[in-house]
């Protein structure tokens, strides 16, 4: 077949260039090695190594978010170099595609659990800030940092995606910081003692007091875009506000007998009156004293997030509109060395004290989560599960592993690739989807395991094997705007991503597809388009390249699914074509139903 004679000379060179990453080659043998003696204390057999086929579909998908095209494929099955692997994995590792790629998923990692509603318009420049990070081999120390130190405006500092997405609350912002950068769900702990876990409401409230001083604002009224992550000490207005509230007091108090009642209250004061005075008039005599009037602004802020306080209170269960009790930030993994932080510190001496912790390289969950989460990303389970529940009291699979691969990214001063390379070089990474050929179930790790793609995977993957640029309106209409093309944001990208996209924490066991995806791949009109076998289509190329149906049938497989028609596939192929009169029609309806298949949105 024509495909196969696109190298003539592949038997003598090797294709790939670049150097090989002899430590991550070394270190992935040591982790296959401990896996090894684990999984045989289990009377566990491993699978084989995958195919040439299945090997580069899976790590062209994991690396940089698409499959391989047939020429890829062919190239690849025919050099002879044995350490090709290595070579592709390291190619993949430093194209931009593996930056765009990651980028996009760690952006919707941060932002896939958002409770500020506004966080649409900011995606664009926090998508860019974290591809830039990747391209400029930033480490996730450094990226963790930035994100939590943050200051600026939303529209050109990504850094503050973070803190947007949450409009500065710091019991959201803590909540995220603990499952996002150490993989512990903390939030159970905000209103009592963490139920399975050893955490107490002082451990999630000691964490929250690093981020009060936090505000986010509106910075121009006639710009809806206009928001800005600040600390507190650089909003004067809203310092005074904080600083001020007896005089706030004195002024409404208009005939000076040191109580406000209704009929001296004024603005949206005036209209919640009633409603404050039932929660906050402690002796029950219908009026605020200035005690109870200073107990609002706990109520105020909660009905305006973004504000910030200059101190934490953690909130009175008993009393809830009461100011709660003062609480110093303190970091709630006892064994994590970092800086003491005062209540009167200043909001970036606590953010940056924050960052010490969250990144210390005495805090093991910070290594630990990122390893597992990469891990669980590119095998389909990861020695937590889920990736953002891990803890003390949470059971890791074959531990030793994870902790052989978070001590060497601690060693490797948190550099992102190297995670990357070193656990696509293992065997593990590298096996056959079954142990058996009866194809009973295999533990974790002994053989790959089945996942659906992502969103962002199945999108990339449309446009290769249907040769397009962009796959035009998702919707009805077109939702791009000057935000997303500022950027360089594919608007049909994110309305895509909407439509497929879940929660990149959830379990890949729980994902499952829906009725709208399915018929929009079904019935979507620029898949029609560009399936046809005329014009100037993929397919129609490919049907005047290979005038013999059995090599159109091969090249569209390979194109489609990334390996050979297998024999049975190939017969009931044949007889679809001999019934069908049009070979351009026949071809289309196999076409479809390729990319409607399990197989095409499946790793395997």
């Amino acid at each position: 077949m024509k495909h196969l004679m696109i190298i003539a000379l592949a038997g003598s060179i090797s294709i790939w260039n670049g150097a090989c990453h002899g430590s991550e080659q070394d270190f992935a043998a040591k982790i296959d090695q401990e896996l090894q003696r684990l999984l045989l204390e289990e009377n566990v057999v491993v699978a084989p190594a995958t195919s040439d086929e299945d090997f580069l579909r899976r790590v062209y998908l994991d690396l940089i978010g698409r499959v391989p095209s047939s020429s890829e494929i062919t190239v690849f099955g025919l050099d002879p170099d044995v350490d090709k692997r290595a070579k592709v994995i390291d190619r993949l590792i430093e194209s931009d595609e593996f930056a765009n790629f990651w980028g996009r998923y760690f952006k919707r990692v941060v932002t896939s659990r958002a409770t500020e509603q506004r966080i649409r318009l900011v995606e664009p420049a926090f998508e860019t800030w974290f591809i830039d990070q990747i391209e400029q081999d930033r480490s996730w120390d450094q990226i963790t940092r930035e994100l939590i130190t943050a200051t600026g405006s939303v529209m050109d500092t990504g850094a503050t995606g973070l803190i947007f997405s949450h409009t500065g609350e710091p019991q959201e912002v803590a909540a995220e910081i603990s499952r996002i950068f150490l993989g512990i769900q903390l939030s159970c702990a905000n209103c009592h003692d963490h139920p399975t876990d050893s955490w107490t409401r002082d451990s999630f409230h000691g964490l929250a007091a690093f981020l009060p001083r936090v505000t986010v604002r509106r910075e121009d009224r006639d710009d809806p875009r206009s928001f800005a992550v600040r600390s507190l000490e650089q909003s004067n207005r809203r310092g005074r506000y904080t600083e001020n509230v007896d005089q706030i007091f004195r002024a409404l108090d208009r005939n000076r007998d040191g109580f406000l009642v209704k009929a001296e209250a004024r603005g949206p004061f005036a209209t919640r009156f009633d409603q404050i005075l039932a929660a906050s008039d402690s002796d029950k005599n219908g009026k605020l004293s200035l005690k109870e009037f200073e107990s609002i602004r706990e109520m105020a802020n909660m009905a305006q997030p973004g504000r910030g306080e200059l101190e934490y209170y953690m909130p009175n269960l008993s009393n809830p509109a009461s100011q709660g009790t003062l609480t110093e930030p303190v970091f709630f993994i006892p064994e994590v060395r970092g800086p003491e932080v005062n209540p009167g510190s200043s909001d970036q001496t606590r953010r940056h004290a924050l960052a010490d912790y969250v990144t210390s390289p005495t805090n093991a969950w910070f290594a630990r989560a990122f390893v597992n989460r990469v891990w669980a990303e590119m095998l389909g389970k990861g020695f937590y599960m889920p990736v953002d529940d891990m803890g003390p009291e949470r059971f890791a699979m074959y531990e030793s592993v994870l902790d052989m691969l978070a001590q060497g990214f601690v060693d490797h001063d948190y550099d992102i690739k190297w995670v990357y390379r070193t656990i696509a070089n293992t065997q593990a990474y590298q096996r056959r989807l079954t142990a058996n050929p009866s194809g009973e179930y295999q533990p974790p790790f002994a053989s790959a395991v089945p996942a659906r793609l992502s969103a962002d995977q199945i999108y990339q993957s449309l446009q290769e094997v249907l040769q397009i640029e962009s796959m035009g309106r998702i919707s009805g209409r077109n939702r791009g705007n000057a935000i997303q093309q500022r950027y360089g944001i594919d608007p049909q990208r994110s309305q895509f991503v909407q439509l497929f996209g879940v929660d990149p924490s959830t379990p890949p066991e729980d994902i499952i597809g829906n009725i709208p995806q399915a018929l929009f791949v079904m019935n979507s009109p620029i898949i029609e388009q560009n399936i046809r076998g005329t014009g100037n289509t993929m397919l129609s190329r490919l049907l005047r390249e290979y005038p013999d149906d059995s090599d159109a049938l091969s090249e569209l497989y390979l194109r489609v699914l990334s390996r050979e028609p297998t024999d049975r596939e190939v017969s009931i192929n044949k007889r679809f074509l001999s019934e069908i009169d049009n070979r351009n029609e026949a071809f289309e309806d196999i076409y479809w139903s390729l990319l409607n298949s399990t197989e095409f949105i499946t790793r395997r």
